[in-house]
């Protein structure tokens, strides 16, 4: 059980999927667990999204069950993605699936689909 993707090879289980996304957010300066639709249990106010201006923010706000990114958002989003894994270890399992998510969302914008998240 876990995340699949239309157009990668990429698999993670839930927690392990919501751990990458916190740190890709992380790379821009964003606490992922204070944003929007993360806040457990109204426990405090939410950071509003709003407030994000980069490319990435499609694939952290995505649902991870049945969300989709745009072709749009894909060609914006892969070398935005290569760009801020680019110094993670070369041998980090979360390195060489994000890798294969940025040719995922290439290859989905090429052929104009949506990458859904599964």
């Amino acid at each position: 059980m876990g995340i699949d993707f239309s157009h990668a090879g990429a698999h993670w289980t839930y927690s392990f999927f919501h751990l990458f996304r916190v740190r890709l957010a992380a790379e821009i300066g964003v606490d992922l667990n204070q944003m929007e639709g993360f806040v457990r249990n109204n426990e405090r106010p939410a950071c509003s999204w709003e407030l994000v201006d980069d490319p990435i923010k499609p694939l952290l706000r995505c649902s991870d069950s049945g969300g989709e990114l745009s072709p749009e958002e894909s060609r914006a989003i892969a070398p935005r993605l290569r760009e801020l894994i680019a110094d993670w270890p070369d041998d980090d399992p979360d390195k060489s699936k994000a890798l294969s998510l940025a040719e995922g969302m290439e290859l989905a914008a090429t052929q104009n689909e949506p990458f859904v998240c599964y």
